[in-house]
């Protein structure tokens, strides 16, 4: 026999007893929490039922109810009520609130019936728990910070505080949960993207969702959340409204419409084509219960509703485009199930203007609607209400008859076309509903100017380039359409370091590219600053400018030069060095400039053609000539050398500088050449002796001054003196010193013999970074700083008016002056 014939056959004794037999009724409630042990007192019938304990068995007391178990029992003795058997009230009354189980008392002699509703008191005995173990969602790298993506639901057979009150998720830095509840829907979470991802970055970011009940103590279940972020295209679909509230009548017959999901997405072509989809969370009845068109997003009935069994739906619904790399977005459902009249209102539109421009003014008449409902009476009583936040609104002139007007503000760059859903319900009990679509297209007015993705472009350029190349495009987009967003270029300004921009570039005024019009020289052009106005072809035109900084590159077209006393290859520059020098005795110093930039001008030294032993190293970085040996008998007396000196840049360019190395027998033989840089016969006209005395003038009058400063320095005392950057000077690992004050600076450089005296006096090229005494330990680094003793700042001071004087001259009559040498 089934467990419903069961329940039939009890009741019908029960009926019987009710009518053939003196019987009286009675509504005892009492309460008992689940899963308690047997035995369990849950309240005594004898004393709510007013009988005395000796009348009990007598009188038959027992309790008989309609469920296949048996789970309460009376004990006859005592008249205490108690559980005989396990409850488990998630297996008694699942998905429902408030849990009851109805029991009989039954007395004879005389016959009594007394009923007996025991509740169920629901406990935390289950934890929350998902469907899925794991979930991956697919987020692309474009996605902006706001964003929520649904998660799965986590189930609890509990009910009330002990179900699922809360989500947790686990520590990160790009998301964080969006918890979301009420009265009319279970607690439910969405992922909401805080920081913009990177893909190239981190391609997959795992998180933990935590579900927690209300329990005390709270019980938790956790599911493995897995993101992976795409390149997709940019625009997202997006829903009409985020929450769908429709009701459905519990007679609604399979494929009844339940509402129709309206989505648009900005994309063209296939990032266009929208695909809806339902998505199963949590429970999954819901999903059972309904489908959905994938092409025309209608949801209707996919099974039969029942109003008893569930009296509401939750539905999450996607739309997904079908780009290469697809976007998605979703919305909730949440639908009504209701038993009441079989005649829904009826909604028609006529008259409906579209397309609407977008600077139509608050009032314009969009469509005209009418409501026709079959019902008489009050469920022929309709009310119409848009869904959704929308630019519009309904105004009704009289009954049944409404026009939709425009109620704010209309932006086309923001929605292009509204769905305006339009719900009619009547007032019956229950009242049933319909729905429809209004489709309105918005037109473009120019209210946008053209926008640069970016405030300043920076373009390089190489140099020697060739002329006519295109060195850059430059684009903007209008948000508007037509011709509104069809959008020329023009250079409009130039910056006051590059005023004549036009002579070396020009734009394309259609596709924005920026050509050259001749080649460009590092050396004398670093950087060109100039604008870039966008206007497009709107009535009135709007415009906007972009910066473009385009930057000269430097390319290897310089070779190095060599710097005096030597001179490039074609000249034989003779040094003398004792026979008994030793390993690492310091022979010359090969100097050397590059007029290019960075790595072009990086130079290295290398001796090239050696003749006879291997007597002699370079530093490739230093261009010091040291010996590698001491001589020998065997060892030629006359020793010419090639040195190459070689930039880094590709291809590399180079310069040559010949010396001959002489060994003599004694210091007293080594002497130091006169060297002088040839001059050019030239007659001494009478525009060069006014040009000499003028410079002779000038100089004697820097000499005085700088004497007068010298003295006034020297009386100052030492703290004064470093206070106000005293003089330094610098000693260099070839022998030679360098004088500098503020940004003055001069080197005084001395044979490559350190016994010869004459110097050479000549202004350095480069300030130094430091004004301190430098000594060399005989290699190419630096070994320490030491800033020179007080006691001899007034020698100091007399040597660089001297040097000073020379390297004046020399600079004004462009010459290399060599002279005896002066000792302080």
């Amino acid at each position: 026999m089934g467990f419903w014939e069961q329940r039939l056959t009890l009741w019908l004794q029960f009926i019987t007893l009710i009518l053939f037999f003196d019987c009286s009724a009675a509504q005892i409630s009492y309460s008992v929490s689940e899963e308690m042990d047997k035995g369990t007192f849950v309240g005594n019938i004898a004393k709510d039922l007013n009988v005395n304990l000796q009348e009990l068995g007598s009188r038959g007391l027992r309790v008989v109810s309609g469920q296949s178990k048996r789970y309460f029992d009376v004990n006859l003795k005592t008249g205490a009520l108690f559980v005989c058997d396990r409850i488990d009230r998630e297996e008694l009354c699942p998905n429902v609130a408030k849990c009851t189980l109805n029991i009989e008392a039954i007395l004879n002699n005389p016959m009594q019936l007394h009923r007996i509703e025991v509740k169920i008191i629901d406990i935390n005995d289950n934890a929350p728990n998902f469907l899925e173990k794991s979930h991956t969602v697919n987020i692309t790298e474009l996605s902006f910070a706001g964003e929520k993506y649904p998660l799965p639901m986590a189930y609890d057979a509990d009910v009330g505080s002990n179900s699922v009150q809360s989500y947790k998720l686990s520590p990160n830095e790009h998301f964080s949960l969006d918890v979301q509840g009420g009265e009319e829907q279970s607690v439910s979470a969405e992922l909401v993207l805080q920081k913009a991802l990177d893909r190239e970055k981190q391609a997959v970011i795992q998180l933990t969702l935590t579900a927690v009940d209300g329990g005390r103590p709270p019980r938790s279940g956790t599911m493995l959340i897995t993101i992976n972020v795409i390149d997709v295209n940019d625009n997202t679909p997006s829903f009409s409204s985020s929450l769908y509230k429709v009701r459905v009548p519990e007679n609604a017959p399979l494929g009844t419409t339940v509402v129709r999901l309206n989505a648009t997405d900005l994309d063209e072509g296939v990032n266009g084509e929208l695909a809806f989809s339902l998505l199963r969370r949590g429970n999954a009845v819901s999903s059972d219960m309904f489908v959905i068109d994938s092409f025309t997003g209608v949801i209707t009935v996919n099974g039969n509703l029942d109003y008893e069994e569930n009296s509401a739906f939750e539905i999450r619904a996607q739309v997904r485009d079908q780009g290469h790399s697809p976007r998605s977005s979703h919305c909730k459902i949440l639908v009504e199930v209701v038993d009441v009249n079989d005649n829904a209102p009826e909604i028609s539109v006529t008259s409906l203007m579209s397309p609407v421009q977008e600077d139509s003014a608050t009032g314009t008449v969009v469509a005209l609607v009418t409501i026709t409902d079959k019902d008489d009476g009050k469920n022929g009583l309709a009310t119409v209400e848009l869904s959704g936040s929308v630019p519009f609104k309904l105004k009704s002139p009289y009954k049944n008859y409404y026009s939709l007007e425009v109620k704010g503000p209309l932006d086309r760059e923001s929605v292009s076309q509204y769905n305006i859903t339009i719900t009619a319900t009547d007032e019956g009990t229950p009242s049933l509903s319909s729905t429809t679509v209004i489709h309105v297209q918005i037109s473009d007015v120019n209210d946008n100017a053209p926008r640069f993705l970016e405030p300043v472009i920076n373009v390089y350029v190489k140099e020697n380039g060739q002329v006519g190349a295109v060195i850059s495009t430059v684009s903007s987009f209008d948000p508007d359409a037509g011709e509104n967003a069809k959008i020329t270029y023009s250079i409009i300004n130039s910056s006051s370091r590059n005023p004549s921009v036009t002579t070396f570039l020009n734009i394309n005024p259609d596709s924005g590219e920026i050509h050259t019009l001749q080649s460009f020289n590092f050396e004398e052009m670093k950087t060109i600053e100039f604008k870039v106005q966008a206007t497009d072809s709107g009535a009135p035109p709007l415009t906007s400018s972009v910066t473009v900084n385009v930057f000269i590159l430097d390319e290897n077209d310089n070779s190095p030069t060599i710097l005096p006393p030597y001179s490039e290859h074609g000249s034989v520059n003779p040094e003398n060095i004792p026979y008994t020098a030793e390993s690492g005795y310091f022979v010359a110093k090969i100097r050397a400039i590059d007029a290019d930039s960075g790595y072009n001008a990086l130079l290295s030294f290398h001796i090239s053609e050696p003749k006879g032993n291997n007597l002699f190293r370079i530093g490739t970085s230093s261009g010091e000539i040291r010996t590698k040996r001491r001589m020998s008998d065997n060892d030629l007396k006359t020793h010419p050398l090639v040195i190459l000196i070689c930039d880094n840049g590709d291809p590399s360019l180079s310069a040559t500088v010949s010396i001959e190395v002489v060994v003599v027998e004694s210091t007293e033989e080594m002497q130091i050449p006169f060297r002088h840089v040839p001059s050019k016969d030239e007659t001494f006209s009478d525009l060069n002796l006014y040009l000499l005395i003028a410079i002779v003038s000038v100089s004697t009058i820097f000499l005085l001054t700088l004497i007068s400063v010298v003295a006034v320095k020297c009386r100052r005392k030492d703290d004064s003196f470093s206070r106000y950057s005293a003089p330094m000077v610098t000693a260099h690992p070839d022998g030679s010193w360098s004088y500098s004050k503020s940004t003055q600076q001069y080197d005084v450089c001395f044979s490559s013999d350190t016994l010869k005296s004459d110097l050479m006096v000549f202004p350095a090229p480069f300030p130094l970074a430091d004004a301190d005494l430098i000594s060399v330990n005989g290699g190419d680094t630096v070994n320490r700083t030491q800033t020179l003793p007080n006691k001899e700042k007034v020698r100091i001071f007399t040597c660089f008016i001297h040097a000073t004087f020379w390297a004046e001259f020399r600079l004004l009559f462009g010459t290399v002056i060599c002279l005896t040498p002066w000792r302080p």
